[in-house]
């Protein structure tokens, strides 16, 4: 496997995350009444503690493309 391989996969792992990411905020955000009514039936907690785990999860979801795609992207850009 080549760096420019390598840079290729992180830069479209960054690229799709993010876009994830950004579907699930439109989730979150233009459909708040339903996601958190969905959520909530589902697990049985409320709207409150299911807005706090959401913001938990994107939140994590983020350190995490920044961890794991955004960073190795980056520092193949820097070396090769």
């Amino acid at each position: 496997m080549t760096v420019e391989m390598l840079r290729a996969f992180f830069g479209w792992c960054t690229l799709l995350n993010w876009a994830l990411l950004l579907l699930s905020f439109m989730f979150v955000t233009l459909g708040r009444s339903w996601t958190f009514r969905m959520h909530a039936k589902m697990f049985g907690i409320s709207e409150e503690e299911v807005s706090k785990a959401l913001y938990l999860v994107m939140a994590g979801y983020k350190v995490s493309i920044f961890l794991f795609c955004l960073i190795p992207y980056l520092v193949l850009r820097i070396i090769a």
